[in-house]
């Protein structure tokens, strides 16, 4: 007797049939094998193109910042000498001139005072040496190296009766108007060594300014040489990293 019953393959079409009208919905809970989720093949990271471009404008930022701020520096270097120099030169203050027995009278003022002898006081260099290498040099001589400050508290407490009262009395004017002097004459240097530092920090800009702009013009050109599908790192490299 014949045997009637089918026995259809899993790929014949009657297998098939038999699996129409099933329910394909996922089972909740399910989950797929690890093998099967979908990640980024090998040799897949960011492109040099891009990352050449991205550097190149960082620096083409930091160029344009270091530019910016080294005029404001320029400016600032400007701005300080110029009122500097006005103010001393309102003033009228002048070295010993050349020959003069000042100049000769102690060997500090000697050194230091000499070169500039008879040159008006202009810049902070020069108001530095008269007040710290000529004015200091006399104060000293006052009231034997005393200061404004101690012979001011003497003369308080001295009686007009006393017979060194007139002395110590001309000892602490000479003394309030030496200082006084010497300390606007340093508050003028302290500014103009303000602006020499503007200056150096406004040079130091400008060629970082150079530098970054150089280097991110040839970030640019390279980014055009390299080719689109170029790599610069990739996942490959990654796992080698996290695995070492």
């Amino acid at each position: 007797m014949t045997d009637l019953s089918l026995k259809p393959d899993v790929g014949s079409d009657l297998g098939h049939s038999r699996c129409v009208g099933r329910d394909l919905r996922p089972v909740r809970g399910a989950e797929f094998p690890r093998e099967s989720r979908q990640r980024l093949p090998d040799g897949e990271g960011m492109r040099r193109r891009t990352f050449d471009k991205l550097m190149s404008m960082a620096g083409a930022l930091l160029a344009v910042l270091l530019v910016v701020a080294g005029g404001l520096l320029l400016w600032a270097h400007s701005f300080v000498n110029s009122e500097v120099r006005t103010n001393l030169a309102e003033q009228n203050i002048s070295f010993p001139a050349k020959g003069s027995p000042a100049l000769a009278a102690d060997p500090e003022i000697t050194k230091y005072v000499t070169p500039y002898a008879g040159q008006q006081v202009t810049d902070g260099q020069q108001a530095e040496v008269f007040a710290d290498h000529y004015i200091k040099v006399h104060l000293n001589e006052v009231a034997n190296g005393k200061t404004y400050s101690e012979v001011s508290g003497e003369f308080l407490q001295m009686k007009p009766t006393d017979p060194n009262y007139q002395k110590v009395a001309g000892q602490r004017q000479t003394l309030f108007m030496g200082e006084t002097l010497r300390g606007l004459l340093l508050n003028a240097y302290a500014f103009w060594k303000m602006g020499q530092i503007a200056l150096i920090a406004a040079i130091v800009s400008f060629v970082g300014a150079a530098a970054f702009g150089l280097l991110s013009f040839l970030g640019f050109r390279h980014s055009r040489r390299v080719g689109t599908d170029e790599q610069l790192f990739t996942s490959g490299d990654h796992r080698e990293m996290a695995n070492a």
